[in-house]
Parts: C-alpha cells; sequence; structure tokens
C-alpha cells in the first residue's frame, strides 16, 4: 500500500487519530508491515493510505482491477471493523471476502452462526474513503447495525 506522501492529507495532531476505530485501522495497516520498512512513520502517514481524495479518485480509471494496495486497504478496513464488534460483544467476528479480479464480489462479517455485515463489493480498484471522519462515520454505521443484529439474536450470535 503505497501513497504520495508529497503532500500531507491528515495533520499529525488530527483528533480523529485517537479515537478508537482509527487505532484500530492504524493496528491493521502496522500488522501488513511484515518487514517493518514502515515502523518509523508516523500514525497519520500511515492512514493516508485509506485516503482517496476526490482528485485521486478521478485520477483512477473506472474499470480497473485491484491491485495489492487496493486489496490491503479493503481487508484493513474490514479487519478493523471486525476488532471493534469484538471489542464491542466479547465474541470473535471473522471477516471473510470473494472477490473476483475484477473487483467485485461480497465481504461478510460473522459472529459465530450470524452474519452481522453483509455488503458487496464493486469497484475495489477504487475502494478508499475522501477523509478519516468519513471513514469512520461509515465504520461506526456498520459497527452499530451489527451490534443490534448480535444483540436481537445472541444465542445464534454464541454458536
Amino acid at each position: 500500500m503505497t501513497t504520495d506522501t508529497a503532500t500531507a492529507i491528515i495533520a499529525t495532531d488530527d483528533p480523529i487519530l485517537e479515537t478508537d476505530f482509527i487505532r484500530e485501522v492504524i493496528r491493521q495497516v502496522r500488522a501488513l508491515d511484515t518487514y517493518g520498512t514502515r515502523e518509523s512513520e508516523a500514525d497519520a502517514q500511515l492512514l493516508e493510505q485509506l485516503i482517496l481524495t476526490a482528485e485521486q479518485r478521478r485520477a483512477i480509471p473506472i474499470v480497473g482491477d485491484p491491485d495489492a494496495g487496493a486489496i490491503a486497504r479493503l481487508h484493513v478496513f474490514y479487519n478493523a471493523l471486525a476488532m471493534m464488534i469484538e471489542r464491542e460483544c466479547g465474541l470473535l467476528a471473522s471477516p471473510m471476502m470473494s472477490l473476483n479480479r475484477e473487483g467485485f464480489g461480497r465481504v461478510i462479517i460473522a459472529v459465530g452462526k450470524l452474519i452481522v455485515v453483509d455488503k458487496s463489493l464493486r469497484d475495489v480498484h477504487r475502494f478508499g474513503f475522501d477523509s478519516p471522519s468519513k471513514m469512520k462515520n461509515e465504520a461506526d454505521k456498520l459497527l452499530s447495525v451489527a451490534l443490534n443484529i448480535i444483540g436481537d439474536h445472541p444465542k445464534v450470535a454464541g454458536l
């Protein structure tokens, strides 16, 4: 996952960097850096990998196959979301993704035998968020729905 770091999108003292979800996203990005090549980078710089401004998105062709960076962004977001679900309900949350080479597919997050997130994927090569706050808002919406589903069906979630 690389990004043009010539201009910083996120300030290093931005308060959003201290929110639970964004901290988890940063942990997930660091987990993908298995050789430690980016361990000296600031959290804000690592988070910028998931940010695609309108200008950056326009530069990406409408039709295209997802590269490793796009797939990594997708994994980071949904793995972080699964960890937040797990933290909130105390049950194992497992993200599962099916994606074809053209960038279409589905991601689900299961808790026990219960599907708590079911999202269709398309144009994965353009996956990203306009800002950290928009990413957090999307995660908050998905987290709220997932926790409501778990609350409605606790026995199935506990299986």
